[in-house]
């Protein structure tokens, strides 16, 4: 196994000494830890030390997962969720991997025009606020399925913390902050502005933060497992509030709702196996078509003329297939061999001029279309379980609506699907037919749960991002970062972005990834270059060494989420 590097001065944190830190209003959380027995990394740092303590208690990384993906729906509304859905990638300690598919679908209801205006455009308003552009959600379905397939902790503990955050916890400084980003969208639907606003804007650092409702979700769902959400008194309250505010998800939609195990995508880069998500997610599939046409590493230094060069053809041309050619593989033949077949990738790889970018034009692309606001963790074990999920609203918020009495923000996730193939969506991607909308299918995504194997058979790394698109630019980077350039994990999470998503026909990069000679030969060669504001994705990760030293690290753009080991 490859030593992955760890950061120097990274330290275990004790679960007092955070909680004493969550105290101090706009205290810094620790982005960097390692230890030997367990290592966590997520977007919010009371979520983060949930699932530290978890483990601490014996739990295993499943265990930690779900109390984690239930504390982040009290503490990260942004994009933690109960209304929303998204994919666990598992690899257990015996060497099997599960992949949990807990995407929204459609309803029932759904048909493939019900943007459309009545000139036959999409209209964005209608796909991406307020309750009509809200999917099933899949989120308790993934998290009870996880449970009762590896968990070794009973329900009720691990809903324990987050119905304690549920009842009341105190924000900080970058919690307000959040929530404040929110707030014109919150404003809008008095189910959410009574949750999240005071008089119209958000609450202030210091404040104690209660979520009634959401708390007796999560107390019914403690108590009946996912019945408690999708039927009973929680689903009837959710539906009636959908159907009064004009969306279309019905009890027979909650009702029939199920998590999906699917085999992960697999490939093999600079000798280690990354195993990541397959369809109806288009993250592991495009990030192993860019890893083959990259092919074998090719001694160029890390963000060097060359190098991004041939980085940004390769993300070219996959972002080309996966925004044409996959979708949800209940309801279109994706073709997943075809475009990670060696010659496939050999031939992209020759199309590519050594000194000349490929127009976008030039290739068989349409856009593709998906939210921003997605929110990632990671978690190892000390038997060497290890979890990676990434689950959204969508947007920051999702749909901004919350179905009155049950405190659940809903998605906004069918403006996930192509409205109208080849019409670019709110993020410019643009896609095709396979990802129209129809009753109960899954739109497709952008989210890479990743886990990184080395020749051994033993994880080396585990990462995953938020950023729509971006997800997948991330996460290649931080792979590369790590098995191809010897980067320590908190390294690679923080290094500068670049993101190429073939169109729009434009390089982001952030401040700082490219040398000015770089840019300067780049633009020469006919790129496009513009900033990359904010980085576009957060990333956590946990990397482990050797000798079974765990590192994790938690993207420090972030300013809620921290990293914690022990």
């Amino acid at each position: 196994m490859r030593s992955v590097r760890l950061a120097g001065d990274a330290r275990a944190r004790s679960a007092s000494a955070v909680v004493l830190a969550c105290a101090l209003l706009g205290a810094d959380h620790p982005n960097t830890a390692r230890g030997n027995a367990g290592a966590v990394a997520t977007d919010q740092h009371l979520a983060t030390l949930t699932g530290e303590r978890v483990l601490q208690d014996g739990g295993n990384a499943v265990d930690a997962a779900i109390a984690i993906g239930y504390a982040l729906a009290a503490t990260y509304p942004a994009a933690g969720n109960l209304g929303g859905g998204g994919f666990m990638l598992v690899r257990l300690a015996d060497g099997t991997t599960h992949f949990i598919d807990f995407r929204e679908e459609a309803p029932a209801a759904a048909t493939a025009d019900m943007y459309l205006d009545a000139k036959g455009n999409a209209d964005p308003e209608r796909s991406t606020v307020g309750a009509l552009s809200a999917g099933v959600p899949g989120t308790v379905a993934g998290l009870e399925y996880a449970r009762e397939r590896f968990a070794t902790r009973s329900r009720a503990a691990l809903l324990a913390p987050a119905i304690a955050y549920a009842d009341g916890f105190v924000l900080d400084a970058a919690d307000v902050r959040e929530i404040d980003g929110g707030a014109g969208l919150l404003a809008r639907f008095p189910s959410s502005a009574a949750i999240y606003l005071r008089d119209g804007k958000a609450p202030h650092a210091g404040e104690r933060f209660a979520q009634p409702d959401l708390a007796r979700t999560l107390r019914a769902i403690s108590e009946r497992g996912a019945d408690g959400f999708y039927k009973g008194d929680v689903a009837r309250a959710l539906v009636a509030s959908v159907e009064a505010a004009g969306g279309i998800i019905s009890l027979a939609d909650l009702a029939a709702y199920r998590a999906v195990e699917r085999a992960p995508v697999t490939c093999t880069y600079a000798g280690a196996t990354i195993v990541s998500a397959p369809p109806p997610s288009s993250g592991g599939v495009t990030l192993c078509e860019t890893l083959g046409i990259l092919g074998a590493p090719s001694g160029a230094a890390l963000r060097s003329l060359a190098g991004a060069h041939l980085e940004l053809e390769a993300e070219r041309r996959a972002f080309a297939d996966r925004n044409s050619a996959l979708g949800d593989p209940d309801f279109v033949a994706s073709p997943v061999a075809r475009l990670l077949a060696p010659a496939y990738l050999a031939r992209e790889r020759a199309s590519i001029e050594p000194d000349r970018a490929t127009p976008s034009t030039m290739l068989p692309a349409i856009e593709s279309h998906e939210g921003h606001n997605t929110t990632n963790y990671s978690v190892i074990d000390a038997a060497g379980n290890a979890v990676d999920v990434t689950y959204t609203l969508n947007n920051s918020f999702g749909s901004g609506f919350t179905a009155a009495g049950t405190g659940v923000l809903l998605n906004d996730e069918m403006d996930d699907f192509t409205s109208k193939p080849g019409a670019p969506n709110m993020f410019g991607l643009v896609q095709g037919a396979a990802n129209a909308i129809a009753p109960q299918k899954r739109p497709l995504s952008s989210m890479s749960p990743t886990i990184v194997v080395d020749a051994s058979g033993r994880v080396e790394l585990v990462a995953g991002a938020a950023g729509g698109p971006r997800i997948i630019t991330a996460v290649l980077d931080i792979v590369r970062g790590v098995v191809e350039f010897q980067q320590s994990v908190a390294e690679a999470v923080a290094q500068p972005r670049v993101h190429m998503q073939c169109l729009p026909d434009v390089v982001y990069a952030e401040q700082g990834a490219f040398a000015g000679s770089v840019t300067a030969g780049l633009a020469a060669m006919g790129y496009s270059i513009k900033p990359l504001r904010g980085g576009g994705s957060i990333a956590n990760a946990v990397g482990v060494a050797p000798d079974g030293t765990l590192s994790a690290a938690h993207d420090p753009r972030n300013a809620t989420g921290s990293a914690l080991a022990f």
